[in-house]
Order: C-alpha cells, then structure tokens, then sequence
C-alpha cells in the first residue's frame, strides 16, 4: 500500500515554496499570479482528467488526476489549508449517505 503522507509531504513542499522566486520555481508562479492562475489550472486538470477517463486509458487517467490533485493542494495552499482540512472533513462524512450529507449543508 502507498503512503498516504505524500499529501502532506507535497504541502509541506509547495508552503516552503511560497515565497520563491517565481522564475524558479513553478509553485511560486503559481502562488504569486493569484487565486485566477491558480483555479485556471485546477480548470484545465479537471478538463484534462475528463479526457483521459473519456479516453478510456487508466494510465492517462492516474497521470491527469496526479496532476488534478497537485493543483488542488496548490489551491489549498493559496487559502492557508492542508490537505488534513479536507482528510478531515471526508471523515466527518464517512458513513452518511451522500443525499443526506448535502441536504445538511443547505441553508433555509
């Protein structure tokens, strides 16, 4: 079984990578063009993942969801989370059914 620690060694990378100089690193362009560079790119991955599962080749799908996922915890860095927040919250919703969990979070 794969060690799941790699989200939070991946987030430990991309927070040391902040405040990098954006021209070396690819983290730090990211980061600093802003939340619209950032949600363009987690777009673009998501779009990417449909294609490769459209495409019916499950190696091109773990690549594109590998790449899906990196920009997640990218975007999870850009507003102070770690992958632990949303561990977290799928824990919380272990167990309930999926159209219970959503019809808890509706507002009156």
């Amino acid at each position: 079984m794969i060690d799941s620690s790699i989200l939070s060694r991946l987030a430990e990378t991309i927070e040391k990578r902040k405040n990098a100089d954006p021209d070396s690193s690819y983290v730090a362009k990211l980061l600093h063009g802003g939340q619209d560079k950032i949600l363009k790119k987690v777009a673009e991955e998501s779009a990417e993942t449909i294609m490769a599962s459209k495409d019916g080749d499950a190696q091109h799908v773990v690549r594109e969801t590998a790449d899906l996922w990196f920009h997640c915890l990218v975007l999870l860095a850009h507003h102070n989370l770690k992958p632990s927040d949303v561990l977290e919250e799928l824990q919380r919703r272990e167990g309930v059914s999926g159209i219970e969990e959503k019809a808890s979070r509706k507002t009156g």
